[in-house]
């Protein structure tokens, strides 16, 4: 059996060491409070920290491929660029459609989410960010698409994928019908989350009521923070039910406000990319749900030719290095890129490291880089 040990080690929500991990079968079996003797099988990491892989809950394409029209080819290529991150897992995202256009794309995720990729990150489902959403708070969605949440429109979303998993799907609750599609969706085992939204503070407690329990990139295109209509984003930071995506780019969201939602919501806050086909790749033109976006490099978010913002070129390792740097403790910023966000959608076997938990595991190095990722215990090889 494999043993993997550590100066320190990310168990639970802290930063212990040094210690060692041991590994049968693909799956964490024992932890030990120290470092065992050499063996042939002991992998021995002498700097850094050992950690869970990583889950991104919102990301739209990578390394120049859009989930929303990717070939098997394509899919492969990306799922091998994100385990290089140190994403073992992912919900690849889509954007506003029609809903027969969904319902392809999602037939699509389901084939991926049947298919294991040799050194690439696991499909765990999809998330639709859309159709129904705020056009007052649309941000680089498309107008035209937006409809209300019907019964029967939720139940054709849910059908019409096939074999996918549809695991979070993001509205505006203040659309007509959406308490009821809330609830419909919650029953379903599907997650809710607050986005692209123009909702007042009571009509985002209202969500939560109906079972909403995560908020979409918090801040970014919906109803803002104010002192006497905390919006969207103060009843998230406030209300203990919501989980927050949060783009920790510096572009999407300044440095001083991440700060502020970490200080508000350290256990809450789950680190997203809603990266785009752009990520990963040099500056140009890229796309967005098979629409053009512009990138500018540097670090630049993806715009439309308008300037309206429309997805980040963040890799989620950048944004653990983020938060890092402006303060957050280690174990809080490694947490949100992976305890918070496999506790989101209910994965006990991923996003830690535990006995029976999945042996995805990411060595960071002293200056927070990655140096290796093993999946199921297995090296994925970055050099």
């Amino acid at each position: 059996m494999p043993t993997f040990s550590a100066p320190e080690l990310l168990v639970g929500s802290e930063i212990m060491g040094p210690g060692a991990v041991v590994v049968d079968d693909g799956v964490v079996r024992e932890i030990l409070d120290h470092v065992p003797a050499p063996a042939s099988d002991h992998v021995r990491l002498t700097s850094g920290v050992l950690a869970p892989g990583m889950i991104d809950l919102q990301i739209n394409g990578c390394f120049g491929v859009d989930f929303a029209a990717a070939t098997p080819e394509q899919w492969t290529q990306a799922r091998r660029g994100l385990a290089r991150t140190g994403v073992t897992s992912f919900l690849p995202t889509l954007v506003t459609a029609a809903l027969t256009k969904l319902s392809r794309q999602l037939r699509d995720i389901a084939r991926e989410q049947n298919q294991v990729v040799p050194e690439g990150a696991q499909v765990l489902g999809a998330h639709v960010e859309g159709p129904f959403l705020s056009p007052v708070r649309a941000g680089a969605h498309d107008v035209a698409l937006m409809v209300d949440p019907t019964r029967a429109r939720i139940e054709d979303l849910l059908s019409s994928g096939g074999d996918a998993v549809v695991r979070v799907v993001t509205l505006a609750p203040e659309r007509p019908g959406a308490l009821a599609a809330i609830s419909q969706l919650r029953d379903q085992g599907v997650i809710v989350s607050a986005g692209h939204t123009d909702a007042t503070a009571e009509q985002v407690r209202g969500a939560a009521d109906a079972g909403a329990t995560m908020i979409t990139h918090l801040f970014n295109a919906q109803r803002g923070l104010h002192h006497r209509e905390p919006g969207v984003a103060g009843v998230g930071l406030a209300d203990p039910r919501y989980r927050l995506g949060l783009i920790a780019d510096l572009h999407h969201v300044a440095g001083t406000v991440v700060k502020i939602a970490f200080q508000a919501a350290p256990d809450r806050i789950v680190l997203v990319t809603d990266a785009v086909a752009a990520m990963g790749m040099p500056p140009g033109t890229s796309t967005l749900g098979g629409r053009p976006t512009i990138v500018d490099g540097d670090g630049q978010p993806a715009r439309r030719d308008d300037g309206v913002l429309a997805g980040s070129t963040l890799t989620l390792d950048q944004a653990v290095r983020n938060v890092v740097g402006l303060g957050v403790d280690r174990a809080t910023a490694l947490c949100s890129a992976t305890l918070t966000p496999a506790e989101v959608i209910g994965r006990a076997d991923l996003g830690r490291i535990c006995i029976g938990a999945t042996a995805d595991l990411v060595w960071w190095d002293d200056s927070l880089k990655v140096r290796e990722v093993w999946l199921g215990g297995a090296p994925v090889g970055l050099h």
